[in-house]
């Protein structure tokens, strides 16, 4: 069997070095935007929370050793002018450090407070290990020498705000390497006792990336040069169920973003589901385990936090209709009806919660409903009825209306078409003017249009739309198309802001929602040319949570699980087309 290879290197700066099933990772980042000198270990149960500050000394002299950091998917290394470091993750729960001509400090990320918070250390001598005990995650994490030795312990068993750890060093009277195991354990585990070389864990790290991007993205080539650091994005940002992600759960980031929201979901469950259906099931359902009695969906999920205070927008009918078609089984009666079941009663939610009496349109209440936070479109009021979220029920309305039928439910069939029919010509006659769709006030009735690209979300009806209607939103569309991707503010617009999230900068989901509309209403060209910029933009700037659409440049979290799996759906539908 021919060895599987390192895989794509990249920078911790931009993209945490994890693995598959893990709710830790390491990497600079200490807090949202902030990046601190050294690596640290980041837990992302109970919150985001650097625990374990890891500082590479000169051997020789005991001070702090300047490195380079370099990271390949199974790999992670410090390189000074004196020696190396290296880390590897030998399961989602351990990592192995193994080191030479180098010494290592492990201590508490940052100083405590109050004897009641931060980090407590001491010697475990019953399982012969050095354990950090976190207030913040709920977690312990042991350290147990393998070999080498402990130069030195500093902050044992103190309280308040002492400084602690331990410092690790090869023997001097040996000529190995030191090396060590640090574990994320909950109150107690059998002391340490793999037998595993550092070698073999790092070839079985490798081995187990392999597999998953030949599964993810059997389809790659040297045409689409991105798609392997995708599938680590997208990998590595993978945890196991724990907490109230009661699944195999793709979190947006392990960066600070690290959790999953009510409509991100939908776009790593398209990615994943040909080659790794299980888990693309299991992306798709995650927000609806947290349904409530309304028939809601929370806004967010996360290890320990269900936030319901907003919701996302309804593409979930939408993402549906592409899954059940993208999986290699197509999904049985048990499932279907389970899914049936999930999307009525998240469309009478809408239909019902967020309808005003008499009002054929549902509305949002806040940007962030829309999951566009602060698109312009909202800039007038808040509480509002618009053309993209009538455009999404639709389609919602489209697909409960196929379910019904191998469900063998005629009659809600013709329901759910009827209901399609009518919110279609509701937003039509309500919501056209002729030459653009504009957004209406609850409270106030006024009316007022921008220069969104929320504003044409409609798109999104392809092939159900008129085709006069089709054209004047897709000339529209283009208008916005910059040398990167589409601008989700036009960029001569006064409001227009480069680092401005929804109000110009490219974001990979409204990028899929239009182009797949366009390519649906039989806008190939100008589908095409979208998917093109947006392939060669995460090919040059990486898989970040958005772009600045004059530059190319990522900004926000650079490490966007919905950014690497767009890319994938992408550059595979390209590939398939005969694309090179």
């Amino acid at each position: 069997m021919t060895a599987a290879l390192p895989g794509p290197a990249f920078s911790v700066h931009d993209i945490p070095f994890s693995t598959y099933g893990s709710w830790f990772d390491i990497s600079p980042v200490v807090a949202e935007k902030t990046y601190a000198e050294d690596l640290h270990l980041v837990s992302h149960q109970n919150g985001m929370h650097a625990v374990l500050r890891l500082v590479p000394l000169d051997a020789t002299t005991g001070e702090r050793a300047e490195t380079r950091v370099e990271a390949t998917p199974s790999l992670l290394s410090w390189i000074g002018a004196t020696g190396r470091l290296d880390l590897a993750y030998e399961s989602p729960d351990t990592v192995r450090l193994r080191g030479a001509g180098l010494s290592l400090r492990v201590c508490a990320a940052a100083r405590t407070l109050t004897p009641f918070s931060g980090t407590y250390f001491f010697h475990d001598a019953a399982a012969d290990g050095y354990v950090f005990t976190s207030y913040e995650t709920g977690r312990r994490y042991r350290v147990t020498v393998l070999a080498g030795t402990v130069a030195d312990t500093f902050g044992s068993q103190a309280l308040g705000g002492a400084d602690r750890g331990l410092t690790v060093t090869a023997d001097q009277d040996a000529d190995g390497p030191w090396e060590i195991a640090v574990e994320e354990l909950d109150t107690a585990r059998a002391p340490y006792a793999s037998t595993a070389a550092f070698g073999k864990i790092v070839e079985a790290a490798q081995n187990s990336f392999a597999d998953f991007v030949d599964t993810a993205a059997p389809w790659r080539s040297s045409a689409t040069p991105a798609a392997e650091l995708a599938a680590y994005v997208v990998w590595s940002a993978t945890v196991r169920p724990a907490g109230l992600v009661t699944r195999p759960g793709v979190l947006m980031s392990k960066h600070w973003m690290d959790k999953v929201w009510s409509w991100d979901h939908c776009f790593n469950a398209l990615a994943l589901a040909p080659g790794c259906p299980e888990l693309a099931w299991d992306q798709y359902h995650l927000p609806f385990d947290h349904q409530d009695e309304t028939g809601a969906l929370p806004d967010s999920v996360t290890h320990s936090e269900v936030l319901h205070n907003f919701v996302k927008p309804p593409i979930h009918g939408w993402a549906f209709g592409h899954l059940r078609r993208r999986l290699p089984v197509p999904p049985g009666q048990a499932e279907l009806a389970e899914t049936y079941d999930r999307l009525e009663r998240w469309t009478n939610f809408w239909l019902t919660a967020r309808r005003a009496p008499g009002a054929d349109l549902p509305h949002y209440q806040h940007g962030n409903d829309s999951g566009w936070d602060n698109a312009t479109t909202f800039d007038p009021e808040r509480v509002v009825v618009t053309a993209d979220l009538a455009a999404f029920l639709v389609l919602q309305l489209h697909e409960l209306a196929e379910l019904a039928q191998p469900l063998d439910r005629p009659d809600e069939a013709d329901r759910w078409a009827r209901a399609a029919e009518a919110t279609q010509a509701a937003m039509l006659d309500q919501l056209w003017t002729g030459d653009r769709f504009v957004a209406r006030g609850v409270d106030s009735g006024d009316t007022w249009h921008s220069s969104s690209l929320l504003d044409l979300m409609p798109i999104v009806l392809g092939e159900h739309l008129p085709d006069e209607i089709s054209g004047v939103l897709a000339a529209r569309i283009e208008a916005h198309l910059t040398g990167h991707g589409l601008a989700t503010e036009l960029p001569t617009s006064p409001h227009y802001l480069a680092d401005g999230y929804w109000r110009g900068p490219i974001w990979a989901p409204a990028t899929v929602l239009i182009e797949d509309g366009l390519r649906r209403g039989g806008h190939h060209r100008l589908a095409d040319e979208i998917s093109a910029r947006f392939r060669a933009l995460c090919e040059t700037h990486g898989f970040a949570e958005n772009f600045d659409a004059l530059t190319g440049t990522g900004l926000r979290d650079r490490a966007y699980t919905w950014t690497a799996s767009s890319y994938l759906l992408l550059a595979e539908a390209h590939v398939r087309r005969g694309g090179h």
